[in-house]
C-alpha cells in the first residue's frame, strides 16, 4: 500500500495517521512522543488473520464492516431501509497548524470523504496540552432521507491496555470508581437519562495493569455531551489489522431521532481523548491545561460563596436573610446566592416550577430589598433557577399543558414532583428566555445556579411523536448560549440534583459544576477526587455545611468540613447566624486561607497519591514551576495499622528544597493525638524534594474523619 503519514505532536505525546491512496486514514500510533515516523508504517502493516479477511486490513477513523471490522461500527444507518455499509472515497486530507501554537506544536487534520449517498468529515485536533479532540460529521446527499443510528469517534488501543476504569454512582454518591480486566468483548457504558447522569463514567480509561493516579500508561475518552451518550472499550479476538482493541465515545441516538433530508448534516459532540504514561494525574493534566487555556475559562479569583439552601430551605424571610448576609459579609464571603423558594407559589417542591416571577406574597417589594442589602455589604448576588422543568401545579402548565415533553395523551412518571418543559417548542423556549432575561436584567444578577432535577424519562416531542432527547439537549444549550450572549458578565453554575450534569458540553456554557448535593465531607472527599479526573479545582463547587450532614445524618468536626471544601471552589451552605463566636472565627480564618491559596489551587497541577492504606487519602496541588504546593491528608476510616507511616508527597521537584509547615487556619482536629511528630510540633521543617517524594514525611496519627493541610514553599 502506498500512502503518506501525518504526525501531530504536543506536550510529550504523538498521534500518527496513515493516509492511504484509497479509504479513510487510520491511526498508526497514539501515545508517547515520536520525534519522527521513520519506518513506522513499514513495521506496522498487519498480516491477514487465519480464517479472517484474506487481505491486510486497517482500522480506519470510522470503522465499518467493509474494512473487516466486526466490532461496534463507527457509523450505522439506512436510506429508507436500504442497508448502508459506506465504502469511502477520500476527496481531501488537509493539515492545519494549531492556532496560536508554535511550529510543530499540535495541529489539526481534516478528512473529507464520500460514499453512495453520504459525505463524511472527520476532524482531529492535537491541542498544545497533548489532548486530542475529535468529531465526525455526516451529510446526506441521497434523495431519500438518511436515518442515522450511530456515529462515534473511535481510536485504537494497544495490547498493553489490559484494564479499564470508569465511574458510577447515584444521588449524593457520585463518581464511584470501578475497574475490571479488559477481556475479549465490550465494556459499554450507555446513558439513557437525558442528562449526563449521577452514574456517568465521566471518563472511560483503559491502561496497563495496575495503573493508578501516579503510574501506568493510560488512554481515556470523554464525550462532551449533556444528553444520552455512549463510551466503550472493546477487544476482539481478530481485531482489525493492527488494532487489538478500541476506545470510543459519542451520542446515543434513539430510533428515528436523527433523520437527515438531502443536504442536512449531523455532527457528533466533541470527543476528548487523553494519553499519559504518568497515570491518571498525567491524563487529567492534559484536560485541565486545555480547559484553562480557553478564552472564556473563569479567570477572576473564584469568590467565596454562601448558598442559602441548607440555611433556610423554603423558609424565605427578609429579616432572616439579611442577618445571614450580614454574618456572611463579616467573615469574608464574596457571593450570596438565594436558592429555591423565591418564585410564585413555591413554598415546597410540589408547585411553582415554570412560574418564574417573584412571589409577592413573600417578597412584596420583589427581591430588591435583599439584593440591595447584600450589595451594600460588598457581596455579589446570585439566584437559583430550574428553567428546563415544570411542576404540574403551576400557572404555566395550567395555561400550556401541551408544552410538557411527553407522549401525546399521557405524561412520563413523575420525579421530584416534576415534568419536563419541551424547550424545542419555539414558544416555550421564548417564554423561558424572556423570564430569565427579565430576572437577570431587573436584579442585575451576577450568577445563576442552574438546576436540573430529574432524568428525561420517555422524552417525546408530542407534535411529531419523535424522540426528544437530542432536540432538548440542543435547546438547553441554545438557551444558555443566548442568555450568556445577552449578559456576557453573567456566571452560571451547572447543578443537576447535584452532580447529574457534569461534562465538557455543559461546561462550554457554564463556569462551574455542583459536584454533589451532599455536603458530608467524608462523601465529598471521594466525589471531588474522582471529579478531578475531568475538571480542575476551580470548576468544582464545594461548600462547608452544618455539623450534621442533612443527606447522611453523619456528624463531622468543623476543621474536617473546612478542609474538604478548601481545595475546590469554596463556599458555605449553613445557617451561620447560629454559629458560636469560635465557629465564626474558624470560618473567617478558613476563608482567609482560601483567599491566600486560591491563586495556587486554581492554576496548579492537581496530584493524588496512590496511598497503600485505603484508610488514607492524600490530594494536592503543585505550582507549575514546582516552587509551591499544598496537600490535604485525610484519615477516612480506622486502619489495621497502628501508625500511618511516612506519606510520600507526589508532584514535587526533586531538585528543590522546601519549607514544610502545617496550616492550622482551618482548625485543629479535635481527636489529634497529643504526641506529634517532632517536625510537626516544632512548626515545620526544611526538606529536600527528593526526600519528600521518594521517602516521605511522617504525619500525626488521626482518628477517622480528620484531616490536615500541609503547605510547602521553595526554601
Amino acid at each position: 500500500m502506498t500512502y503518506r503519514t501525518v504526525r501531530l505532536s504536543a506536550a510529550g505525546t504523538t498521534l500518527v495517521l496513515g493516509v492511504p491512496e484509497t479509504g479513510l486514514p487510520h491511526v498508526l500510533h497514539w501515545g508517547a512522543y515520536l520525534p519522527d515516523t521513520g519506518g513506522l508504517a513499514a513495521v506496522s502493516a498487519p498480516p491477514a488473520a487465519h480464517n479472517g479477511v484474506d487481505v491486510s486490513q486497517w482500522l480506519s477513523l470510522v470503522p465499518t464492516q467493509p474494512e473487516g471490522w466486526r466490532g461496534h461500527p463507527g457509523i450505522a444507518g439506512h436510506h429508507e431501509g436500504r442497508a448502508t455499509f459506506p465504502d469511502w472515497t477520500v476527496r481531501e486530507v488537509r493539515e492545519d497548524p494549531l492556532a496560536g501554537a508554535g511550529p510543530g506544536v499540535g495541529g489539526a487534520l481534516t478528512v473529507l470523504a464520500e460514499a453512495a449517498g453520504l459525505e463524511l468529515r472527520c476532524e482531529l485536533r492535537m491541542e498544545a496540552s497533548g489532548l486530542v479532540r475529535a468529531r465526525n460529521t455526516v451529510t446526506n446527499t441521497d434523495a431519500d432521507p438518511w436515518t442515522l443510528d450511530t456515529l462515534r469517534v473511535t481510536l485504537p488501543l494497544p495490547r498493553e491496555a489490559e484494564e479499564v476504569l470508569d465511574l458510577t454512582g447515584r444521588w449524593c454518591r457520585e463518581r464511584s470508581p470501578q475497574r475490571q480486566e479488559l477481556t475479549m468483548g465490550t465494556r459499554l457504558r450507555a446513558s439513557r437519562r437525558g442528562r449526563t447522569g449521577h452514574d456517568a463514567p465521566l471518563l472511560l480509561v483503559a491502561g496497563t495493569p495496575g495503573f493508578g493516579f501516579r503510574g501506568g500508561e493510560v488512554w481515556g475518552v470523554h464525550t462532551a455531551w449533556s444528553g444520552d451518550h455512549v463510551h466503550l472499550a472493546e477487544r476482539l479476538p481478530e481485531g482489525a489489522g493492527q488494532a487489538d482493541a478500541v476506545i470510543a465515545g459519542g451520542e446515543l441516538l434513539h430510533p428515528g431521532e436523527v433523520r437527515l433530508a438531502r443536504g442536512e448534516s449531523y455532527s457528533t459532540p466533541w470527543v476528548f481523548l487523553s494519553w499519559s504514561d504518568r497515570g491518571l494525574d498525567g491524563m487529567s493534566a492534559r484536560i485541565h491545561r486545555w480547559l484553562r487555556a480557553r478564552p472564556h475559562h473563569p479567570s477572576s479569583p473564584r469568590p467565596v460563596v454562601l448558598n442559602t439552601w441548607e440555611a433556610v430551605y423554603f423558609d424565605h424571610d427578609l429579616a432572616t436573610l439579611k442577618r445571614l448576609a450580614d454574618t456572611a459579609a463579616g467573615i469574608g464571603v464574596e457571593r450570596f446566592v438565594l436558592d429555591d423558594g423565591w418564585f410564585r407559589g413555591r413554598r415546597d417542591d410540589t408547585a411553582g416550577l415554570g412560574d418564574w416571577t417573584v412571589d409577592t406574597g413573600v417578597w412584596p417589594e420583589g427581591l430588591h430589598p435583599l439584593f440591595v442589602h447584600v450589595r451594600s455589604r460588598g457581596m455579589r448576588v446570585g439566584l437559583w433557577v430550574e428553567p428546563e422543568m415544570v411542576n404540574p401545579d403551576s400557572d404555566l402548565v395550567r395555561a400550556h399543558p401541551e408544552w410538557i415533553l411527553a407522549a401525546e395523551g399521557r405524561t412520563a412518571p413523575p420525579s421530584r414532583n416534576q415534568q419536563l418543559l419541551d424547550l424545542s417548542r419555539p414558544e416555550a423556549f421564548r417564554y423561558v428566555f424572556e423570564c430569565l432575561d427579565a430576572l437577570v436584567t431587573e436584579y442585575r444578577l451576577d450568577y445563576l445556579k442552574w438546576d436540573h432535577n430529574r432524568d428525561l424519562l420517555e422524552p417525546v416531542h408530542a407534535p411529531t411523536g419523535g424522540a426528544g432527547t437530542h432536540r432538548q439537549t440542543l435547546a438547553a444549550y441554545a438557551l444558555l448560549d443566548r442568555l450568556r450572549e445577552r449578559h456576557p458578565a453573567l456566571e452560571v453554575e451547572s447543578c443537576s440534583s447535584g452532580g447529574g450534569r457534569v461534562d465538557l458540553g455543559i461546561l462550554e456554557r457554564t463556569d462551574r459544576v455542583w459536584a454533589s448535593d451532599t455536603n458530608d465531607p467524608l462523601e465529598r472527599l471521594a466525589i471531588q477526587r474522582w471529579t478531578a479526573l475531568l475538571l480542575p479545582p476551580e470548576l468544582v463547587g464545594s461548600h462547608v455545611g452544618g455539623r450534621t450532614a442533612h443527606t447522611t445524618g453523619r456528624d463531622a468536626d468543623l476543621s474536617f468540613r473546612c478542609l474538604a471544601g478548601l481545595m475546590s471552589h469554596a463556599g458555605i451552605e449553613w445557617d451561620i447566624t447560629r454559629c458560636t463566636d469560635d465557629e465564626l472565627g474558624t470560618l473567617a480564618s478558613w476563608i482567609g486561607l482560601y483567599k491566600e491559596l486560591r491563586p495556587l489551587l486554581h492554576s496548579g497541577e492537581a496530584v493524588h497519591a496512590d496511598t497503600p492504606d485505603p484508610a488514607d487519602q492524600l490530594d494536592g496541588v503543585v505550582d507549575p514551576d514546582g516552587s509551591e504546593a499544598v496537600f490535604r491528608y485525610a484519615r477516612l476510616a480506622t486502619s489495621a495499622r497502628a501508625l500511618p507511616g511516612r506519606v510520600r508527597l507526589p508532584g514535587l521537584r526533586r531538585d528543590l528544597t522546601y519549607r514544610l509547615v502545617w496550616r492550622r487556619e482551618a482548625g485543629r482536629p479535635s481527636t489529634m493525638q497529643h504526641v506529634l511528630p517532632e517536625w510537626f510540633a516544632e512548626g515545620g521543617a526544611t526538606v529536600s524534594g527528593a526526600v519528600l517524594t521518594r521517602s516521605g514525611v511522617q504525619l500525626p496519627n488521626l482518628n477517622p474523619s480528620q484531616a490536615l493541610l500541609l503547605h510547602l514553599r521553595e526554601a
